[in-house]
């Protein structure tokens, strides 16, 4: 049984730092690309982040400069260092590992921008 579970959300305030963190269990996860994705309230979930298996990274404009994705494959763990959060950052960050069958989901971490 293939789990994500999510960790390091929280409030910040604007130009501060977080840490996302996702602990994958239950499938060879150096095998598969992993994201980082997120839903603001009234809006579709978006793309922020991902990392190919081989380290390759690609960013939406949005956070590209201020947000930091890595992967540890001895850990099978995947990373989101955020800094000089904004107000618009604010959302539920959700895990994702892109098998070649499915989708998998973690089940979200809040992460609110708020001064």
């Amino acid at each position: 049984q293939v789990q994500l579970v999510e960790s390091g959300g929280g409030l910040v305030q604007p130009g501060g730092s977080l840490k996302l963190s996702c602990a994958a269990s239950g499938i060879i996860f150096n095998s598969w690309p992993m994201g980082w994705y997120r839903q603001a309230p009234g809006k579709q979930r978006e793309l922020v982040a991902r990392v190919t298996r081989g380290g390759t990274t690609n960013y939406a404009d949005s956070v590209k400069g201020r947000f930091t994705i890595s992967r540890d494959n001895a850990k099978n763990t995947v990373n989101l260092q955020m800094n000089s959060l904004k107000f618009e950052d604010t959302a539920v960050y959700y895990c994702n590992l892109n098998s070649a069958s499915r989708d998998y989901w973690g089940q979200g971490t809040q992460v609110t921008v708020s001064s």
